[in-house]
């Protein structure tokens, strides 16, 4: 069990980073952009739809680190199920089925928790940048 505990920690901690090295791409990237923001309709739905596919682009990646690893350790039939597993698991759909191998199971909750933690991450991202474009577009001032 203790390997397997290990095997979970190693995949939370490699989800954790680069989600936070994505996070801090899109950071560096939009900084500027962000300090001169257009707050017109377009303009701003322009930045939150790349910011979107972004972070998209991220759980993507940190779905097929879980999956690869379910098929690097046989957990999984194949490469198609273990996508499709990492990916119902990350985002907590949980169809139930598929399921891991007793030896595995363990992992199955970390990564759901993993996941849930991570779109927390990029919720409270989106929620920056747009409370940023609303204390741009009144000019700082609160009701």
């Amino acid at each position: 069990m203790l390997p397997r505990l290990i095997a979970a920690c190693c995949l939370l901690a490699l989800t954790v980073t680069i989600h936070a090295a994505g996070l801090a791409a899109v950071l560096r990237r939009h900084s500027g952009s962000l300090l001169q923001l257009d707050t017109r309709f377009w303009p701003m739905t322009w930045l939150l739809v790349r910011v979107a596919w972004v972070l998209i682009l991220l759980h993507l990646v940190e779905i097929a680190v879980w999956a690869l690893f379910y098929r690097w350790r046989h957990c999984l039939p194949d490469l198609e199920s273990s996508f499709y597993f990492s990916g119902v698991t990350y985002t907590t759909v949980g169809y139930g089925d598929l399921v891991l191998p007793k030896d595995w199971r363990l992992l199955g909750p970390v990564e759901g928790l993993t996941g849930i933690l991570m779109c927390g991450l990029s919720t409270g991202y989106f929620f920056a940048i747009v409370s940023k474009v609303f204390a741009a577009k009144t000019g700082g001032k609160r009701d």
